[in-house]
């Protein structure tokens, strides 16, 4: 966004984002090490025939359609020369502290989203000239030449659209929205794209003929407050490029879970007793930095054979393995003869005291530099 972006005394200064996105990271981190798997479909994900899902996979491997959380099993079916290599997590996570460290170079308001991807907001960063557009290009620049890794970036004065943006010119390209170009490009943006329009909401959309940004101005809130209650007010937000939020560069935790896939379904309540035992020791080991948290609930999640899945919790201020006995008798019961695939067991948090929640911040801020 190279438009002088400071608005009349008085009024609030436009925003610039970044969201930068590595492509295809974990694949392209093999291909990296490896360089006779570039030009192979490559996913990097769980083994076949132990239930895997892929994790990420490279851009040849996506041209058989295949796409992340999919099957291994199933993406081996798509392809049957797919080469699939297991996550090297660790590995992963130390390339992504490289890419951080990058990015603190240019500005230190910073969201990590995910080890692969980010929010930057550049506003008051005075590197090349203030140009939003041209410090993207340039951290894509030094991520390559330090890494030997590739990043798309979107720059818009709203968050949201940055994200989107990101996606413009993929792979190792980037998108531009300044406030002059916004609106029209909003107007037509596909409401599939808006984040929280998952598949289900967006056929009912389109059952009532809306497709775009456009449809939904035409439309109305109210008109779509009676077929979306709550979330139609979002839509409309997003529908008008509005999107008031800052940065989130805090973070303060309110679960912790793990979870186990079996290889092979368990169809007798009874041999989840020592899968259950395993996850509560674990849960008990994730849980020893957050003494100082009062627990609210625990909750007990299973995945069916079928990939439904259903959640039970009820109000406990510790783990108290009695009651994970009985939220798996009642989620068990749940599946009606199915058998499970999965079981997950978690607890949830209280807010914090205001005091309490400022030091947990500086706490989980440390923690996610340490290990995103």
């Amino acid at each position: 966004m190279d438009d002088n972006t400071q608005q009349d005394s008085g009024e609030e200064v436009t925003r610039k984002f970044i969201h930068v996105d590595m492509d295809c990271f974990y694949a392209a981190v093999e291909m990296r090490d490896d360089p006779t798997l570039t030009h192979l479909p490559l996913a990097i994900g769980g083994r076949p025939d132990q239930r895997g899902v892929v994790a990420t996979c490279n851009y040849p491997a996506r041209t058989f359609g295949i796409h992340s959380a999919m099957a291994t099993a199933y993406a081996r079916r798509l392809c049957p020369d797919l080469v699939v290599l297991p996550p090297r997590m660790a590995y992963y996570q130390a390339i992504s502290r490289e890419i951080r460290a990058i990015f603190q170079r240019f500005t230190h308001l910073i969201e990590p989203i995910s080890l692969d991807e980010a929010y930057l907001d550049v506003t008051d960063s005075e590197h090349c000239q203030g140009s939003a557009t041209r410090i993207a290009a340039e951290i894509r620049q030094v991520i390559f030449a330090e890494t030997g890794l590739t990043a798309s970036a979107g720059i818009a004065p709203i968050k949201f659209l940055a994200k989107i943006c990101s996606d413009e010119n993929k792979p190792n390209g980037q998108f531009v929205l300044t406030p002059a170009t916004m609106d029209d490009f909003v107007r037509s943006l596909p409401l599939k794209k808006i984040p929280g329009v998952g598949k289900v909401t967006q056929a009912k959309l389109g059952k009532l003929g809306l497709i775009t940004c456009q449809d939904i101005r035409e439309f109305g809130e109210a008109a779509l407050s009676q077929h979306f209650g709550s979330f139609a007010n979002h839509l409309f937000q997003r529908a008008w490029g509005r999107d008031p939020r800052r940065l989130t560069t805090e973070w303060i935790r309110k679960s912790v879970s793990v979870e186990r896939t079996f290889a092979e379904d368990l169809t007798e309540q009874a041999d989840a007793a020592p899968i259950i035992e395993t996850l509560t020791t674990e849960l008990k080991k994730r849980l020893a930095p957050y003494a100082n948290r009062r627990i609210k609930n625990q909750q007990i999640k299973l995945k069916f054979s079928d990939f439904t899945q259903t959640t039970v919790e009820r109000q406990s201020d510790s783990l108290d393995p009695a009651l994970t006995q009985t939220l798996l008798e009642s989620a068990w019961d749940r599946g009606a003869g199915k058998g499970v695939r999965l079981i997950g067991l978690g607890v949830h948090f209280y807010d914090p005291e205001p005091e309490q929640s400022q030091q947990l911040a500086l706490f989980n801020a440390a923690e996610l530099q340490g290990a995103p």
